[in-house]
Order: structure tokens, then C-alpha cells, then sequence
């Protein structure tokens, strides 16, 4: 299964726009519930604007939220940032750590983030990320049968060997957003589909 989806999505290069790991970390916290492409669209403007974590940390907060708006829940959004950039800038001197343990710490991040970051900006892959996307398709795969995300990080990592578990769960994401969607999952379309236990029958 893996050799065809490493053929299907040979690319492992994420679609939000970043340069180093603080920019990573605030795209990422950006995405939930919304879209790489509007955050994206965000970030060109914030990243500027807030280039750093220090600042994040002395950034107004009602500017915060007016500038990252349009990503959605802009009050938690905005709060997580602010809150991010003074735990960075006062325990870290300002660097993005770069272990699970202390990604943990900063407001705004669960191992989702986390695992993003680290996989991403520091080549270490000590977990495996679990969004919307990898849950679903993770589930009608049946390499889990659990719907919470430590639960299933859990049972992946048990699957795949630890090289595995980058490159597969971005590859899956990718799968679930353009082909194993939410509703009416395109299984005429999917080259994994004789492996699938919930593939369904064309109409």
C-alpha cells in the first residue's frame, strides 16, 4: 500500500508556506479548521508584521485578532499566539525548542502541532501527526478503531515503523483531503481501494 501511495504523492513538502520553525509553528496553530491556502494568504501579511516570537509576545492583542481573522476562531487564535510568543521568547530566548517535551509547554500546542513542527523543522519523528484527514482514513483502513487522536497516534506508530511515520500520515492527509473525503468518499478513484475494508460499491 505504501509503494503506491509514495508513487501517487511523491512530494512531502507541506502546503503551508514557511521558513524557519517559528513560522511553522504559527502557520500550523493558523490551520486548524481552516485552509493552507487562506493561511497562507494570512501569513503573508503576519509574518512581516510579527517576525519573530518576541514580537508575538508584545504584539496588541486586538490587532492580533484583526490580523488573523480571517483563519477562523481568531479570539483563541489570536490568544494561543500571544501567549506563544512570551513562553518562547522567556523560557527559550526567543528560539522555537525543538523537543516534544517543551513544544508541550507552549500555549496553543498538542501533539499535533508538535509533531508538525518537529518532523518538519528538525527531521525528528517522534510521533505521528493526527488530523481530521489521517483520522478518517486511518479509521476506514481499520489500522484504528479508536476517534481519539492520542489513541490513534498510538495504534499508527504500532503499525508503521518509526521511518514510516512521517511520510505516511502526510500521505494520507493528502489522500483524505482530495480523494477518501468525509462524504462520499471517491473510491472509484482511489488506488488503495482494494486494501480498504470500507470501500464502496460504485452506484
Amino acid at each position: 500500500m505504501d509503494p503506491i501511495l509514495e508513487s501517487k504523492y511523491p512530494s512531502l513538502v507541506i502546503s503551508l508556506n514557511w521558513e524557519n520553525p517559528y513560522q511553522l509553528i504559527v502557520a500550523t496553530l493558523l490551520s486548524a479548521r481552516c485552509t493552507d491556502e487562506r493561511v497562507n494568504r494570512v501569513t503573508r501579511d503576519l509574518f512581516p508584521r510579527y517576525p519573530d516570537a518576541r514580537a508575538l509576545a508584545g504584539a496588541d492583542l486586538a490587532e492580533l485578532e484583526k490580523a488573523v481573522r480571517p483563519t477562523g476562531f481568531f479570539r483563541n487564535k489570536a490568544k494561543h499566539l500571544q501567549g506563544l510568543g512570551r513562553r518562547v521568547t522567556e523560557a527559550y530566548g526567543g528560539e522555537i525548542p525543538g523537543t516534544m517535551e517543551d513544544l508541550l509547554t507552549l500555549p496553543g500546542v498538542a501533539r499535533k502541532t508538535a509533531n508538525v513542527v518537529l518532523s518538519n523543522a528538525f527531521g525528528i519523528h517522534e510521533g505521528v501527526v493526527v488530523d481530521t484527514h489521517v483520522k478518517r482514513v486511518s479509521g476506514r483502513l481499520g489500522f484504528t478503531d479508536s476517534s481519539d487522536p492520542k489513541r490513534i497516534e498510538r495504534d499508527l506508530m504500532e503499525v508503521f515503523p518509526r521511518e514510516a511515520w512521517h511520510p505516511f500520515a502526510w500521505r494520507i492527509l493528502v489522500h483524505g483531503r482530495h480523494v477518501c473525503v468525509a462524504r462520499k468518499p471517491r473510491c472509484g478513484q482511489c488506488d488503495i481501494a482494494p486494501f480498504c475494508p470500507s470501500e464502496q460499491p460504485a452506484a
